[in-house]
């Protein structure tokens, strides 16, 4: 069945039904080392879930690991240029869940990168990266415990599906033509552009598939949160690439105010419910004047669009969401992408789940990991129908492996992510905690223990995974 790998003796494999996992008490899950500082946390993160399972199920429940290859490690095992061999993605195919260290690919040509061809191959279309605070973790923000969210971001389309012509190509140059000469000038909306002849060309798909099923993973998790934090925020960029990033925002609202009606409301929803509430006599008009600023300035036309939607949105849900009750949906709104960036820093406690499309997901994932004190402590999980795969989202720090000194931390709460994506949210719970007291009791790694004041002795890396499980007791 395998050529080099050989699956554990005991344990079952996880399935699923309508997306959703079925998780034996003794699931067999592979796990990739990683490369670089990988053979240092890998270990370290492995430990500290073994003891969290084992402290909160006393036996009853264990995972049965099952070591697959990838990356620098796999060349060693298959041969030169073997990164992803057929073994390692069989399965992972086959045993639906899998975690992983960092993953080496060569800047510029050759492979494209290991973590994006494991997505697309599985059709990973949800990458998921919770960003919250740990106290006492040091974090260039003022009030880092502000931010508290949950990032959404689609994993298979936009520019990594990897679609791209290099510049001076006769495919580059055939497709700049064809849209120089027949495509643009068909297009009344593109007036006379023209693109540069010595320019590399990518292309962005935006599906509404693709859209619809990240957007929908993203307001079913915000049905699961408390009430004060379900809100889910649609992340583009529409106003400038209308028909692929306004179309994500569009499609997203379509599916909140369709398949999820009696659980969303959205926030122009919310506004025109609201002056309503306030004042049942209202017109109308005037609540088109409140909602929509410079509405005495439009035309009629204009004017009698906003009066329709306002007449369709009373007509359609003021029996199930008026009256206040659309304060317990799920609140849906959008923000453009580079105002979420300042957002996040100025305004964090205002954003719960966020959902992007890939690029979009790729910048703000990071930029919210370093308000809450860096990619070292920073999780994240791509997720879909029959497949999860949990991964640390750091580089592979070549320099540093082998010294037992890098920060396991994201790691080890992709181990808490995928903890929770099974339901042993015992286990979970004990990893937070351990690593939440850890951190509050100044026993961190040097990239921690540099930054805090005063500084302290850093731990080892596998020293911070022992502390970790001292503070289950």
């Amino acid at each position: 069945m395998y050529e080099k790998i050989t699956p554990p003796d005991t344990g079952s494999r996880i399935t699923f039904e309508n997306g959703e996992p079925i998780v034996p008490d003794n699931p067999i899950i592979p796990f990739i080392r990683g490369d670089g500082t990988g053979v240092d946390i890998w270990p370290a993160s492995q430990k500290v879930i073994d003891a969290a399972v084992q402290t909160a199920y006393q036996g009853k429940r264990q995972i049965s690991w099952f070591k697959v290859y990838a990356g620098d490690e796999a060349c060693e095992v298959y041969g030169t240029y073997q990164y992803l061999p057929e073994d390692t993605l069989q399965a992972i195919k086959e045993y639906g869940v899998a975690i992983k260290g960092p993953l080496t690919t060569p800047v510029g040509g050759g492979i494209r990168s290991l973590n994006v061809a494991l997505r697309q191959i599985n059709d990973l279309y949800a990458c998921v990266r919770p960003c919250r605070y740990y106290q006492g973790t040091p974090s260039p923000h003022k009030y880092p415990e502000k931010l508290d969210v949950i990032i959404y971001r689609e994993n298979t389309e936009d520019i990594y599906l990897g679609i791209e012509w290099r510049q001076g190509t006769e495919m580059a140059e055939r497709i700049i033509n064809l849209l120089n000469n027949e495509l643009i000038p068909a297009s009344p909306e593109h007036g006379k552009k023209q693109i540069r002849l010595d320019s590399g060309i990518g292309i962005k798909p935006i599906s509404k598939t693709g859209s619809q099923r990240l957007i929908r993973r993203a307001i079913r998790h915000a049905l699961r949160l408390p009430k004060n934090q379900q809100t889910v925020t649609l992340v583009h960029k529409g106003n400038i690439m209308k028909y692929t990033e306004g179309a994500f925002r569009d499609w997203g609202y379509e599916l909140a105010t369709t398949e999820f009606r009696s659980e969303c409301v959205t926030e122009r929803e919310s506004w025109i419910l609201s002056n309503q509430e306030a004042n049942p006599d209202i017109s109308v008009a005037e609540n088109a004047q409140l909602i929509e600023p410079g509405y005495n300035a439009l035309t009629a036309e204009k004017q009698a669009v906003i009066c329709q939607e306002i007449e369709k949105v009373l007509n359609a849900i003021w029996s199930t969401h008026g009256n206040g009750q659309w304060k317990d949906k799920v609140m849906v709104n959008d923000r453009i992408a580079d105002s979420v960036f300042q957002q996040l820093q100025t305004r964090p406690d205002e954003y719960s789940v966020l959902a992007t499309m890939n690029l979009n997901g790729d910048y703000v994932s990071d930029a919210a990991a370093a308000v809450v004190g860096g990619l070292g402590m920073a999780p994240g999980a791509n997720i879909g129908d029959e497949c999860a795969i949990f991964e640390a989202t750091h580089g592979t720090a070549p320099k540093h492996a082998g010294l037992d000194r890098i920060n396991p931390g994201s790691v080890i709460l992709s181990g808490v992510m995928m903890l929770e994506y099974m339901g042993w949210q015992e286990a979970a719970d004990l990893i937070k905690q351990g690593i939440s007291d850890a951190i509050a009791n100044r026993q961190v790694t040097y990239d921690l223990a540099r930054l805090m004041e005063p500084p302290v002795e850093p731990l080892k890396c596998s020293e911070f995974a022992a502390a970790i499980i001292k503070h289950f007791q």
